[in-house]
């Protein structure tokens, strides 16, 4: 294969990720590549669009997106069906929003009066009923392995790496600072770290940074500061000096070990920490209280909400992608509070669940808004799936992929709109269908990444960042 040879058209980018010139896909993709003459015309569509796109150049500087675990019913938030039959409509009402004709479960009436903000994709849809590879297809925008088997798998650097790893190669984050965070903790299945979460095949070095809050802070209802300190805490200054002295010492005692890749790993993991324990500039991001009562007050004294403002504060300190987990627990706990409401969906997410969502994500909003920074802040809400049109025997709703509804807002979105329709009882699009690879696609043009730019594994292998995916015409 001929040396590739940059576009000097487009910006500069990352030196292991460049975007692919339109002579050389029509003169390499045909030939070298066995493709078909429309495979090649559709990847040369792919590459004018990732070169301007249809909308225009990507606005957003930044992303956070609030993974709703467990699956959030969509019948209850995004997509009810008040003429659906009882055993589809279910318990609750449907209530007016900001935007004409637009109606949403009666549960949310603070993200009611923030439609205008909101682009709603209600025709999304995967083919997984699984957790742990929903939550992978949704969050690298690939299928996972086996993917006809619900069966969850750990991390491999085979994987296809997560939307934080992507988009940091991409967007750098100041010195200190990792390129992406994760909040408040990883997601397991019994204790096993699930794929879908980590760099993949970029390698370590691109893995997010999982931020997990300090042992013993309270996952639901009580102040987060319940043990008078807050969840994320670091070194005083004077333990500061003695890290710093420490680190010298080791590094001279270590000189001898060589540069055996287990031993460049562990350091590099090993250096990260450091860099996170003494700086200040990531000592202050991480204190939330510095941020003012009313601000905290506003997000929910409790965990999930003060990492929503963790995230808004990691995106102004310059971190390009943050993911908050946005429920109070992981599934392996059977008494958590999170989305996967297979009994009493209804008394679950009146009492707890859509409250503590109704609260945090209108605050970010308005928070990002009054800041100035929801303009260029793309803030994207989705999950592992939908769940079923049919009620349950325990009153609650299955696992749903076949359909359910993604959110965005900020970054360039133009709000008020709903794009896509699912059918009468929410079961499968009806209109304008999409799967994950497009929400990638969406959020890429939103930051201005060209979507047919490659990225090197650790082979030295080229790939695209997306090469199946369209971005979404919500600009």
């Amino acid at each position: 294969m001929s040396e590739r040879q940059p576009n000097d058209r487009l910006p500069p980018l990352p030196r292991l990720a460049r975007a692919v010139s339109r002579r050389r896909l029509l003169a390499t993709g045909c030939g070298m590549w066995g493709l078909s003459l429309s495979d090649a015309l559709r990847l040369e569509s792919l590459s004018a669009a990732s070169q301007q796109g249809p909308f225009g150049p990507g606005r957003a500087k930044s992303c956070i997106v609030l993974f709703c675990w467990g699956g959030m019913s969509h019948l209850e938030t995004f997509d009810p069906k008040p003429s659906a039959p009882a055993e589809t409509r279910g318990e609750f009402s449907t209530i007016a929003t900001a935007t004409p004709g637009l109606r949403i479960g009666e549960h949310l009436p603070n993200t009611a009066r923030c439609t205008e903000r909101l682009a709603i994709v209600r025709s999304v849809h995967h083919l997984n009923t699984g957790h742990g590879k929903g939550m992978y297809w949704n969050m690298t925008g690939h299928p996972p392995p086996q993917p006809a088997s619900p069966v969850n798998l750990p991390p491999s650097r085979s994987d296809w790496p997560s939307l934080g790893a992507v988009v940091s190669q991409f967007r750098p984050s100041p010195a200190s600072f990792p390129g992406a965070v994760q909040l408040p903790y990883e997601v397991t299945n019994e204790h096993s770290l699930l794929a879908g979460q980590l760099g993949g095949w970029l390698g370590m070095q691109a893995d997010p940074l999982i931020a997990r809050p300090l042992r013993g802070t309270p996952f639901r209802g009580q102040k987060y500061d319940a043990g008078g300190a807050p969840p994320w805490d670091f070194p005083k200054r004077d333990d500061g000096l003695a890290i710093v002295s420490r680190r010298a010492l080791l590094s001279n005692l270590e000189r001898p070990l060589g540069r055996s890749a287990a031993t460049q790993s562990y350091n590099l993991f090993r250096q990260r920490a450091f860099d996170l324990l003494v700086s200040p500039q990531v000592r202050r991001a991480f204190d939330v209280q510095r941020e003012p009562e009313q601000v905290q007050r506003a997000y929910g004294d409790h965990l999930c909400g003060q990492s929503v403002l963790m995230a808004r504060r990691l995106i102004e300190a310059g971190v390009p992608i943050v993911t908050v987990m946005c429920a109070f627990d992981n599934l392996s706990d059977p008494r958590a509070e999170h989305w996967d409401t297979h009994s009493h969906n209804f008394k679950r997410l009146k009492q707890t669940m859509l409250p503590l969502f109704d609260r945090v994500f209108p605050a970010l909003l308005d928070d990002l808004e009054a800041r100035g920074r929801l303009d260029d802040t793309l803030v994207v809400v989705m999950g592992d799936f939908g769940r079923t049109p049919k009620i349950n025997g325990e009153v609650g709703r299955d696992h749903h992929p076949y359909c359910y509804s993604v959110a965005f807002a900020g970054g360039g979105i133009r709000g008020g709109q709903v794009y896509g329709a699912s059918d009468a009882i929410g079961a499968y699009p009806a209109q304008a269908p999409c799967g994950p690879h497009d929400l990638h696609a969406t959020v890429f043009h939103a930051l201005g990444i060209p979507l047919l730019s490659e990225l090197q594994d650790q082979l030295g292998r080229p790939r695209y960042v997306c090469d199946q995916g369209h971005p979404l015409p919500l600009f």
